[in-house]
């Protein structure tokens, strides 16, 4: 062979090298076009069309949260029991008792329709009308507005006049309810009614300045964030520090952070990221709890020292964050797996049957088991999960180990996060009382997220702290069946006159799953 040939036939590999590089950089490319695309444009469900959509076990995110200023056509139904059709006029049939069940539970005031005493009289003899009966028309619902009350809190003094005239005085004053927070305007519906409004309805403080003014009272919102702050502090931390220590007596938590920005944050920059956390019991724990904490960063550090003490199942995302925590069990998520996955398939593309989906249908295989034992005791529920699910992932992993991908392409990294978190992928098996995924933290913590859309930002780090708090006993409120405000507003007129810091037991009985608590804040 000659020299030239030589020359010829290197350059020739060369060349085949550099077009397998390109080609593969463009089949990344466009594979990442595609996503960006589906991202920004297409549909955020993630719901299979081998299954229908798990409840508490897929995705995050669904269709409304691209699509919430489509609100009024997402949420529509034709067969709600007020909608009209005025292109249809055929007769269908009522639903019996359908607009009875929705107001059961409202007062009932009788608007009585009766004749002017003029018009009381017969238009042929003159004679006086008498009532023969009465019927229901039709039924309306009629909206209250609020409005502000000022309470003054009047006390009475008393004395023996006995005592008087033998020259002693012996005087007696009431006693008085303690303050929700002293020197201030501040009650506990006030308060109760601003965290509802903040902290459920993600109404910012700027906006809610305007609508108490319409109340009757400027209430600037620097106002507003101290009386957050004080009644948090003083009142909901040590029912917060009380729910975190029986917390960590679950045998399963759940685990998540995300992002929030804290402006006036030490030695940061007020555009940097800091961090909500949030821990939560399992769905089969007797007494539910899900427990927010800011902290400036996401170091796995906050969530070691939160859970010190702790030696359960810790259900959490694939952060090597988490293996701060030790001690513990740590499971991990299949639906963020399975999130990897999806996002590899093809989208608009007549071609079935990709990796992608040959490996997101393995995951929608093993969320139909979960749903098919989960009526089920954790007991009887893991003996079946091993039966059926045990096989299945043998597949499983079979088929991730001998699938090709290229390194960096959507099934690649997807391929190469199950090999890495195969461990914990696999912990669900070691106990009926976990789960295959960690979306029950994902819903929980939700509620913070759609919040910060609104409100964007908190000022200052005891903001930040507290707003975790209040989240905490609103959420956990809503998990035990409670109405956060009423629950918020008993807190508030109890606390304030019960001597806990004296006798910390007195605080068992405000607990949300507690039965006084129970009839008096649903």
């Amino acid at each position: 062979m000659t020299e030239l040939e030589q020359i010829l036939i290197k350059k020739l590999e060369l060349a085949n090298e550099q077009n397998k590089q390109l080609t593969e950089q463009l089949a990344l490319l466009t594979e990442q076009v595609q996503l960006l695309t589906q991202k920004l444009f297409g549909r955020s469900s993630e719901k299979s069309k081998m299954i229908p959509p798990v409840e508490n076990q897929l995705s995050l995110f669904t269709d409304e949260d691209l699509n919430l200023f489509n609100e009024a056509e997402i949420d529509q139904d034709k067969k709600a029991p007020e909608i009209n059709h005025l292109e249809d006029f055929k007769v269908k049939r009522r639903t019996i008792g359908q607009k009875e069940k929705m107001i059961k539970e409202l007062p009932v005031v009788n608007v009585n329709c009766l004749l002017h005493e003029e018009e009381c009289h017969c238009e042929w003899c003159n004679t006086e009308l008498n009532i023969i009966g009465k019927e229901e028309v039709r039924q309306e619902v009629e909206f209250i507005p609020a409005h502000l009350k000022v309470r003054k809190i009047m006390r009475y003094a008393y004395e023996c006049p006995t005592c008087k005239k033998d020259g002693a005085d012996a005087i007696v004053k009431a006693p008085t309810p303690a303050p929700v927070i002293p020197r201030s305007l501040a009650s506990a519906s006030s308060v109760a009614w601003l965290m509802h409004q903040k902290f459920e309805l993600s109404i910012p403080f700027y906006r809610q300045e305007k609508e108490w003014e319409n109340y009757g009272i400027v209430l600037s919102r620097a106002t507003m964030a101290n009386w957050v702050i004080t009644a948090s502090n003083l009142w909901l931390k040590p029912i917060y520090d009380l729910l975190h220590k029986q917390l960590l007596q679950s045998r399963v938590i759940h685990v998540d952070e995300t992002t929030m920005q804290v402006l006036k944050e030490p030695n940061k920059p007020a555009t940097s990221k800091s961090y909500m956390w949030l821990y939560q019991s399992s769905k089969d724990a007797s007494e539910q709890m899900a427990l927010y904490q800011y902290k400036p960063t996401r170091a796995g550090e906050n969530a070691r020292k939160f859970l010190e003490g702790y030696h359960g199942f810790m259900h959490c995302d694939g952060y090597e964050g988490y293996n701060k925590v030790t001690d513990v069990t740590r499971v991990g998520c299949w639906a963020h797996l399975r999130r990897k996955f999806n996002d590899g398939i093809p989208k608009n593309s007549t071609k079935t049957n990709s990796q992608s989906e040959v490996g997101k249908n393995f995951c929608d295989e093993l969320f139909e088991i979960e749903r098919s034992i989960a009526y089920l005791s954790p007991e009887e529920r893991l003996s079946l999960r091993k039966e059926k699910a045990i096989p299945l992932l043998n597949q499983f992993w079979n088929w991730v180990e001998h699938t090709n991908a290229l390194k960096n392409s959507i099934l690649g990294k997807a391929l190469q996060y199950a090999k890495n978190q195969k461990i914990y992928l696999m912990n669900y098996l070691e106990d009926g009382e976990c789960q295959l995924s960690n979306n029950l933290a994902e819903r929980s913590i939700r509620p913070f997220v759609v919040g910060r859309k609104a409100w964007n930002f908190s000022t200052s780090t005891k903001g930040a702290t507290a707003s975790g708090v209040v989240y905490s006993l609103i959420q956990t409120a809503k998990l035990n069946g409670l109405n956060p405000t009423k629950y918020l507003n008993y807190l508030f007129e109890e606390l304030p006159d019960t001597p806990f810091k004296e006798y910390p037991e007195l605080l068992q009985a405000l607990l949300p799953w507690s039965v006084e608590v129970q009839e008096n804040c649903k």
